[in-house]
């Protein structure tokens, strides 16, 4: 099933357009529509010990640093906001808070002020998508109770059981209740025309998701979610302890890969700050 927007989401879409200087769209057969990617700062994460995300003990006493971006799609039919990052309250403290015994999230600006900046407020998303529901990727996620909310039906039946997996508190999450849905069960294309693309890729959570955007001149861009941490968790094949499902998440890499390389897609770690960086800087975007 397709997302067919309502008139008033059109409405909302062409707006934003007008208020981001958005260029006609180009003409003529095949031509790709106006697509901008934006990579938001939505929080820092350093850990004491990562040994959380590698079973094999390697990273075992080791401390490192985190990225937790969220991304604005924005598309002639609408705007997907994936992700929401670890929430716009941590921001008044600029020492940041421990989430868990020797972890430390920051938060140096909000996504909203970012949304202002384009001259979007919360109300202005459409569509609402996460690669999964920890909590340094919907910390958000309530501000986005008028958007249309799309769901892994295997991430929603998990986070919401008897028995949640680890780290999916569902308090940021609980706007989901009365939001409006799609709820998917595996790939779904969010537009309906293939350039923005949710891809399930099982293991870290049931439900987890990358996401692939088309754009007309930096190609395509595949948005890793957890899949991988890092870089060289990518190249070491690195399977976190906290992942639900170790074949899952292997079989996951193994498709992501063959995607990567079939699509010639430039790859973004989401929690690699190297990655980050190389990104335009907000409010500049890919197109």
């Amino acid at each position: 099933m397709q997302i067919l927007p309502t008139l008033h989401g059109i409405g909302r879409a062409f707006l934003a357009m007008a208020t981001l200087t958005f260029a006609t769209l180009a003409h003529g057969a095949g031509a790709s529509p106006d697509i901008r990617l934006y990579a938001l700062d939505c929080g820092h994460l350093h850990f004491q010990d990562m040994r959380m995300f590698d079973d094999s003990g390697a990273l075992d006493g080791k401390h490192g640093d985190m990225s937790a971006p969220c991304f604005l799609i924005v598309h002639p039919k609408g705007i997907l906001l994936w992700d929401t990052g670890l929430g716009d309250a941590i921001a008044a403290d600029p020492d940041g808070v421990e989430l868990a015994p020797g972890i430390r999230a920051t938060v140096p600006v909000t996504l909203v002020s970012q949304l202002a900046k384009l001259g979007l407020k919360p109300s202005d998303i459409d569509y609402l998508a996460f690669s999964h529901w920890h909590e340094d990727h919907t910390g958000n996620a309530n501000l986005f109770g008028k958007a249309i909310w799309i769901l892994q039906r295997k991430e929603l039946a998990a986070a919401t059981g008897h028995t949640p997996p680890p780290f999916e508190p569902l308090p940021p999450v609980s706007a989901w209740r009365n939001a409006r849905k799609r709820i998917i069960d595996g790939d779904a294309d969010v537009f309906g025309d293939g350039t923005v693309r949710l891809l399930l890729m099982p293991g870290h959570t049931p439900g987890h998701q990358v996401l692939e955007i088309h754009l007309a001149h930096a190609g395509n861009v595949l948005l890793s979610g957890d899949l991988y941490h890092s870089r060289e968790n990518r190249q070491l094949r690195r399977v976190p302890r906290v992942n639900t499902n170790r074949a899952a998440t292997l079989a996951s890499m193994d498709r992501f890969e063959a995607i990567a390389k079939r699509d010639r897609a430039r790859v973004v770690i989401q929690h690699d700050p190297r990655d980050i960086a190389l990104l335009p800087k907000f409010p500049d975007y890919l197109h």
